[in-house]
């Protein structure tokens, strides 16, 4: 092996063990930092809902916490997937190239637009102008427990519900964007000869483009729901706190996601036992997006083979 390989071959592995080192780290620090709090924990910390960090009675768990994030990401997540997928065979398949383009570069502009615009539009637009529109569903389904009063009724606007739409709009472009460079890279010679034997545009997709860029597009996905877990500023702005009332398994409950609810109680972190709380809730939003990017690794490794 030549020198310039070696010293290479040592930066990029050095590269690599650092990164991995600093990911554990940080989640040896989280850890380490949370303890105490833990420790002086006076309810279950992962099946409570309560949240109180006084430091004479410290009784938090993250049961509310864990329900709100998970049920305003998977319903962002179903809502922009088959949004996304649309627009990127459009883009790809359908549209022609001038007029692709510009809408690529639109699409590639709104996933930069920082997430504080989108909660303020959410919070001052979106919602009042859905409110009509969340009181029918509430009205019309409401025997289904999903979409039975939540714990902020009779207030529709600062639910799970409105943030799981506004949290859709966001990462949206993410999936759109990497879904659209995916389908791009489609080998021609597969679409020519589905074409060559008869095929229609939609046969095309369906039996090359789709198959081809599956892995990617659910890989795509996962990116847009890791980014949905962490979102903050946006859902602090948006959702209603549910004071003195547990979550009731609604999407027209509010309450606090993991980060939102850190950001928004920054103030109280002034305190070594009543900061341990709030970095134990990080540390589990932490090991969640691990769970999160396993999974989504594994299912694009199943759809690879």
């Amino acid at each position: 092996m030549r020198p310039g390989d070696r010293i290479f071959q040592f930066l990029t592995t050095g590269a690599g063990v650092f990164v991995v080192s600093l990911i554990g780290l940080i989640g040896l620090f989280l850890l380490v930092q949370a303890i105490p709090a833990l420790q002086a924990d006076n309810v279950n910390f992962l099946t409570s809902q309560v949240w109180q960090t006084d430091p004479n009675d410290m009784k938090f768990g993250i049961m509310g916490l864990l329900l709100v994030t998970v049920y305003s990401a998977l319903l962002a997540l179903i809502i922009a997937m088959p949004i996304s997928l649309g627009i990127a065979l459009f883009l790809t398949q359908y549209a022609p190239k001038r007029l692709a383009r510009p809408f690529a570069y639109v699409i590639d502009l709104l996933a930069a637009v920082p997430s504080i615009i989108y909660g303020l539009w959410g919070l001052m637009v979106f919602a009042p102008t859905i409110e009509p529109f969340s009181q029918w569903v509430n009205d019309t389904f409401s025997w289904i427990p999903l979409f039975a009063a939540g714990n902020v009724s009779p207030d529709l606007r600062g639910t799970i519900f409105t943030a799981g739409i506004v949290l859709a709009v966001m990462i949206l472009p993410i999936i759109t964007s990497l879904s659209r460079e995916v389908f791009e890279r489609t080998p021609t010679p597969h679409i020519e000869g589905a074409l060559a034997l008869g095929a229609t545009r939609w046969e095309v997709i369906r039996t090359t483009v789709l198959p081809f860029g599956k892995a990617g597009y659910i890989g795509a996905s996962m990116l847009g729901l890791g980014r949905a877990l962490g979102e903050t500023i946006a859902l602090a702005i948006i959702l209603t706190g549910a004071v003195g009332r547990e979550f009731t398994w609604s999407l027209f409950d509010g309450g606090a996601t993991f980060a939102s609810k850190i950001a928004a109680d920054y103030a109280e972190l002034n305190n070594e036992i009543s900061a341990g709380a709030y970095i134990a809730a990080g540390l589990v939003l932490f090991l969640l997006t691990f769970i999160v990017n396993f999974a989504a690794r594994s299912i694009i490794a199943k759809k690879g083979d």
